[in-house]
């Protein structure tokens, strides 16, 4: 009895390039963001730092962040009521699609302690970068395009 195979070799070939396609693709989402494309939270964040992409983080988060804004990171960053709302809108809507439940502890605030985070730079971070940089915060020193959503290696 002849053994038949479900993949001939242009088949097996194929699925070889839709696989690395998307491989491909998957890690261009991850470098990718959508950038901030509303010009008000543009305005205000950026007054002070370079304005993240709502995506980095939960919708509890930027809640928590929105409603301390007298003390955010040890700055007041107080805004009138209305422009806060509008942002907080913004932020909210955008947000990163993982839920934060109350049981969890304390929503994340810093892009920077999250885990994938800490990952994606683990080893990757030189003595001489972190000097240009500053802080880990900063990611325009090394992703030149970051704003934009841009965070191929420059």
């Amino acid at each position: 009895m002849k053994k038949t195979t479900i993949f001939s070799t242009t088949s097996f070939f194929a699925v070889s390039l839709l696989a690395l396609g998307t491989i491909q693709a998957f890690a261009s989402e991850n470098e990718r963001v959508p950038p901030v494309r509303d010009k008000l939270v543009q305005k205000e964040c950026s007054a002070c730092h370079m304005t993240f992409q709502p995506t980095f983080l939960p919708a509890k988060s930027w809640k928590k962040m929105m409603s301390e804004l007298d003390n955010h990171f040890g700055e007041d960053a107080s805004l009138d009521a209305e422009t806060a709302k509008k942002i907080e809108n913004y932020l909210v809507a955008n947000a990163g699609r993982r839920i934060w439940r109350d049981g969890w502890g304390t929503p994340p605030q810093r892009i920077t302690e999250l885990r994938w985070f800490k990952s994606e730079h683990r080893g990757e971070v030189s003595p001489r970068a972190m000097k240009k940089a500053g802080t880990m915060a900063n990611c325009k020193a090394c992703h030149q395009r970051a704003d934009q959503g841009d965070y191929d290696d420059d």
